[in-house]
């Protein structure tokens, strides 16, 4: 068996034993490469210290020194070249309270989290790999190295890493690491937000976003997300829909792209519905409002997971407006796209588009027909340029004030006045057109009222 390795790889590991030590590719470098990926970055193992990494290289950065890391930087790349290491006691189930240095290689294998990242790679005497790690690959399998307990005792994140790798990978967990996991779930709760939120993102995007549910069963989730067991918990007895709003929301993920944005949306798009639910008197379920109240819900999920202020006010903006259905007439549709803010298209159709696949069949192709309805008046709407928004009105906040109206609030009123009116019929957004209008409104609100409001 062999694996292509980088020309910069090869040089370190051969730089590193003409000076004495040991040096091996390891952990995720190998796992992709024998899947036949292309590993997103390789990292090194060596019996070398840190300081002695440095002596071999000219261009070093101490990126984990204190763990034992050193980033190599070789023709403008850079690659985490690590000393074998035997990890202390972990008090807080986070980190370990002390790093030693090892002085082989099983050592520092015995102490990685999953079988399928304990291997390591030598362009001479080949693959290393003490914990069938192999084998795992070739059975889709995710295992934890030695006693599953004890690695997820030294590292909390672990649990969820295991449920992240089955999604990257389509893998299953294995009985017993899977049983370690249902046993302490509780302990994720002494792992930072930062953490779990980049494990979630991860997972999120993977090819098999829906293992989501696995992380519920395994009590994973009523740690850091406990609005998604509240999901899973709430029916959904109405025609249009045959899941429970978790179940709806796991293939609505399936049914979108693995954009970080638009799967975030689809986890919580319907997060509000828990918080909304009634049954009326014929046994069917309503979730009015769900919407806004999602969005709230987000918010707060956001802030509390540390999302970047960014993403969260992207994502809660699709939450809201998500279910907006305008009616079949172009003016409608033109004031849909002004509500929401062209930023928001055309990915808002993927949003809808993605709800409605994760419903029943009962009136699906209505729905499907009136969405590519919408699409339809979006497209000829780019291709014209039609004016949508206050910034390409044909009249600004200075042509009002050099007609002698004066600055204040009721500027911005006669602009969305005449907005309007250019959403109603796009021709009209022509100065000659608009500026008459405003002043006629300005000059006699009373007689004005509600036109352009069609």
């Amino acid at each position: 068996m062999h694996i292509f390795m980088p020309d910069e790889v090869l040089e370190i590991i051969r730089r590193l034993e003409a000076a004495g030590f040991e040096a091996y590719a390891v952990g995720g470098c190998v796992r992709d490469s024998l899947l036949g990926r292309e590993p997103d970055d390789w990292d090194i193992t060596t019996s070398a210290r840190p300081e002695q990494v440095k002596d071999v290289f000219t261009r070093t950065v101490d990126t984990g020194i204190q763990h034992g890391t050193v980033t190599v930087l070789l023709h403008g790349k850079g690659f985490e070249v690590t000393t074998y290491r035997i990890d202390g006691k972990y008090l807080d189930g986070r980190h370990p309270e002390s790093v030693e240095f090892a002085g082989n290689l099983e050592e520092d294998l015995k102490r990685r989290d999953f079988t399928i990242n304990a291997m390591a790679y030598h362009p001479d005497r080949g693959l290393v790999d003490l914990y069938g790690g192999r084998k795992d690959l070739e059975n889709g399998l995710i295992r934890a190295v030695g006693d599953p307990e004890k690695r997820f005792g030294e590292d909390a994140l672990r649990m969820l890493r295991a449920i992240r790798f089955s999604g990257q990978l389509g893998f299953k967990l294995e009985d017993a690491t899977r049983d370690a996991i249902k046993d302490m779930a509780p302990n994720l709760k002494k792992v930072s937000a930062e953490r779990i939120r980049v494990e979630l993102e991860k997972l999120l995007v993977s090819p098999y976003p829906e293992r989501l549910r696995d992380a519920y069963y395994l009590g994973l989730t009523a740690v850091f997300l406990p609005e998604f067991d509240t999901m899973m918990d709430t029916p959904q007895n109405t025609p249009h829909h045959m899941y429970s709003v978790g179940e709806h929301t796991l293939h609505a993920l399936m049914n979108i792209r693995a954009d970080r944005i638009l799967r975030m949306v689809m986890l919580f798009h319907d997060v509000g519905k828990p918080a909304c639910h009634t049954t009326d008197a014929n046994g069917i379920d309503h979730f009015k409002g769900h919407p806004a109240a999602g969005a709230r819900i987000t918010d707060e999920i956001m802030r509390r997971l540390k999302f970047d202020n960014e993403t969260r006010r992207r994502v809660t903006h699709f939450v809201y407006w998500h279910e907006d259905r305008p009616a079949y007439k172009e003016a409608s549709v033109r004031r849909l796209l002004s509500r929401i803010g062209l930023d928001y298209f055309p990915e808002m159709f993927e949003v809808k588009r993605a709800d409605m696949l994760a419903q029943s069949e009962y009136l699906r192709q209505q729905k499907m027909d009136r969405l590519d309805y919408y699409i339809k008046i979006y497209k000829k709407q780019q291709e014209s340029h039609e004016c949508v928004d206050l910034k390409h009105l044909a009249v600004t906040g200075k042509d009002l004030v050099e007609v002698g109206i004066p600055q204040g609030k009721r500027i911005g009123e006669l602009l969305q006045a005449a907005l309007e009116k250019v959403l109603e019929d796009p021709d009209k957004n022509r100065k000659d057109v608009l500026l008459p209008y405003i002043v006629q409104r300005y000059k006699a609100p009373d007689a004005l009222q509600g036109a352009g409001q069609q």
